[in-house]
């Protein structure tokens, strides 16, 4: 055999081992839908996420980020995780309340926090994540940990420095647990698309809005005409999961399983930074131009609003018996961390 056909030979084995290296190292794929489309600053943050998970993980898993619809609308996605058509979802859980109401107390207990931090602490340290997986397991799903864009700013036209200031305002907040909460402070809550928050502020059809994170508001001009923003906001921050099949989730090993649950909270935190960051570099801009007065409620208030807020978590929690285990739950971990108001 001549020296060029051993070189062959050894050069053909050599790829031949590399592409068997390559099949063993990817054991297992997940495809992942999210709910938001893929220009969102959030989806471009999750797919980051997906390599985040590829490298924890030595390339053992990969995680194949789809936008919003690209398999099924993003109120189908439990569905369609349980029967396999697709293998998890990064999604707003409170869009399953018509299942079980519980998941939508959980999802965003308005007024319940004043920073990622406290919700990602409730989530694995105050008995969330246990009741998520109470909750996602019956439904073939498994819950491997929670996210959120932030604690959302709010917008308004007129100086807001506590709850009085709350009384009779009108202000833009969409239906169910918002609107309700709003309305026992007090205000006078308006339904409104988003795509109308601008011109009902500009035209004085509204002086206040829930709508969206401080660097997001900024970037669609709302401060140029709503001057007293509250920032850090005092009201709403969704609980986004991220959640796979039952069944493939208990095939994985556990150091997988492992190393994909912990690449969740660690992208927690990173997105949490990073819209932080976001929103910080906008509200000092935005207050150094002079054309804003940002409004930063003192902890007593936030308890004040924690407080009434409590009195729409009670009524929801009649909802069902799940409904009842996270407002116990929920009750429990703010009165512990002393962040109800005392009477």
């Amino acid at each position: 055999m001549t020296f060029s056909n051993i070189r062959v030979l050894l050069l053909g084995g050599v790829a031949v081992g590399m592409m068997a290296t390559s099949a063993m190292a990817q054991e297992y794929t997940f495809r992942i839908q999210s709910s938001d489309p893929a220009g969102n600053t959030n989806f471009l943050l999750q797919k980051e996420w997906a390599e985040m998970v590829e490298k924890k993980t030595d390339g053992r898993v990969e995680v194949e980020m789809l936008p919003v619809e690209t398999i099924v609308a993003h109120s189908e996605t439990q569905d369609a995780v349980a029967a396999g058509i697709i293998d998890g979802h990064f999604t707003d859980t409170s869009y399953f309340a018509g299942k079980d109401p519980a998941f939508g107390l959980i999802a965003n207990p308005v007024g319940a926090w004043a920073s990622p931090q406290q919700m990602f602490d409730f989530m694995y340290n105050g008995g969330g994540a246990e009741l998520m997986n109470e909750m996602l397991n019956p439904y073939g799903l498994q819950f491997l940990g929670a996210t959120t864009p932030g604690l959302e700013a709010f917008v308004s036209k007129v100086p807001l420095d506590g709850v009085d200031d709350l009384k009779g305002l009108k202000l833009r907040a969409p239906e169910g647990m918002v609107q309700k909460v709003f309305a026992a402070a007090g205000a006078a809550p308006v339904n409104l698309p988003g795509s109308e928050v601008f011109t009902a502020l500009d035209k004085g059809v509204i002086d206040a809005a829930d709508y969206n994170t401080f660097s997001t508001n900024e970037a669609q001009g709302l401060h140029d005409i709503a001057k007293h923003p509250v920032y850090p906001g005092f009201h709403s921050m969704p609980l986004i999961e991220v959640s796979v099949n039952k069944v493939k989730w208990d095939s994985l090993p556990e150091d997988l399983q492992k190393a994909m649950s912990e690449s969740v909270q660690e992208f927690a935190q990173y997105q949490a930074e990073t819209v932080h960051k976001h929103d910080q570099e906008a509200a000092e801009a935005a207050a150094a131009s002079g054309k804003v007065t940002i409004h930063d409620w003192s902890d007593e208030e936030r308890a004040k609003f924690r407080s009434i807020a409590r009195t729409q978590w009670e009524e929801a929690a009649s909802a069902s018996a799940n409904s009842q285990k996270v407002y116990d739950t929920l009750i429990s971990y703010l009165d512990a961390n002393g962040l109800l108001a005392k009477d």
